[in-house]
């Protein structure tokens, strides 16, 4: 039986429950000289020499199952550590924290509470399914897309309009198997399920796979007074693969929505990578599925206002992401036409066109007189 000392993320009793899949009794403690860095952008965190005391809570009589599941979230071996508790001295297991991305950046509970606690126990959730078919390190190598993932999974369970379409009822899906055959950047998963028909029963068992990569953000850049958009032009491999003879597509600016992020934030974000520029005002378009028959994907679209003087264009991407794009700046008449003859055959730009295109006149008038911008 062991003692483990849990701090940062790990302190929190409800992803404890997650990981150990039961509540533990604890009790405060203190590691002396040493502090925490954020990793992953705040949402883990890892140990570092130096500094005050690290605060957490104590768990004793922990057995060899308990930390073989801590080791799968954790990731990496555990080390000892005398802990200062009000009674005396313990030495404790502690899993110093996997440093991946690590900076220099203090990690804050107050952060971690507002931004990140939900999706880190939605994908310590995700993780924790994969114990004993997983290994640690996979995890580790995921555990960024995992929290993209668990981002769209906590978006996904807002209740949606029910007007015309069924609404969800308690076992109307019935799923009895998960498998993962595939799981890099992207993964693909297949579950053995039976769903509620329209006349009430039950269907036979069916196997379906699904492409998972999470939600996205696209926005189109639009400058009303100069009735001109931004697009972007880049390299796909989309159509690469289906063999099409011109794998350069043009797009609108669009990106995965990170975990700890907001479509807004990474509508906003992916304008400033891809194509260096900075938005106004966001205006929300339509949101939806893509591909449902196929895809987990989800879209969140916006118009964003903004300057677009010639200057606009010009070459962009991140290239530690392999990213090589060309924006170019376009009457939106010009951009009608390329749908027209189907070089623009991109499928969230066309929609954020024609969503567009009644509501220019709108957007005119509106800077004009000083409210767009």
């Amino acid at each position: 039986m062991a003692a483990v000392f849990f701090f940062g993320p790990m302190a929190d009793a409800r992803l404890r429950r997650v990981v150990l899949g039961r509540d533990v009794p604890v009790q405060p403690a203190r590691l002396p000289g040493h502090g925490l860095l954020g990793t992953h952008h705040g949402a883990r965190a890892a140990l570092k020499s130096g500094g005050g005391d690290v605060g957490g809570w104590v768990a004793r009589g922990l057995g060899q199952g308990d930390l073989d599941r801590i080791a799968h979230h954790e990731i990496g071996p555990a080390t000892e550590a005398d802990l200062a508790l009000h009674d005396g001295d313990l030495s404790a297991l502690i899993w110093p924290g996997f440093a991946a991305a690590a900076g220099d950046q203090v990690w804050s509970p107050e952060l971690w509470n507002a931004r990140w606690a939900d999706t880190v126990i939605a994908a310590a959730a995700d993780i924790m399914a994969l114990f004993g078919i997983r290994r640690p390190e996979e995890i580790a190598a995921r555990y960024s897309q995992m929290l993209v993932r668990a981002g769209a999974g906590l978006r996904a369970g807002a209740a949606g309009h029910t007007t015309l379409r069924r609404a969800r009822q308690a076992g109307d899906t019935a799923e009895t198997a998960r498998r993962q055959p595939y799981a890099a950047y992207f993964a693909v998963e297949e579950y053995d399920l039976r769903f509620r028909r329209f006349d009430g029963s039950m269907s036979e068992s069916l196997t379906r796979a699904v492409f998972i990569s999470g939600d996205a953000a696209v926005v189109l850049p639009y400058d009303p007074p100069r009735d001109r958009v931004l697009v972007i032009e880049q390299w796909r491999a989309g159509p690469h693969a289906r063999g099409d003879s011109q794998p350069w597509l043009i797009e609108a600016v669009a990106g995965r929505i990170d975990g700890g992020e907001t479509p807004e934030e990474a509508a906003l974000r992916e304008a400033r990578e891809e194509a260096g520029l900075t938005l106004g005002r966001l205006i929300p378009a339509a949101s939806y599925y893509p591909s449902p028959a196929a895809k987990g994907e989800y879209l969140y679209t916006f118009i964003g206002l903004a300057d677009l003087p010639d200057s606009a264009a010009g070459l962009g991407g991140l290239p530690g992401e392999g990213e090589d794009i060309r924006a170019h700046v376009i009457p939106f008449s010009r951009l009608e036409e390329m749908i027209g003859t189907g070089e623009v055959n991109n499928a969230p730009l066309i929609l954020l066109a024609l969503w567009l295109a009644p509501r220019r006149a709108a957007l005119q008038s509106a800077v004009q007189a000083g409210r767009g911008g």
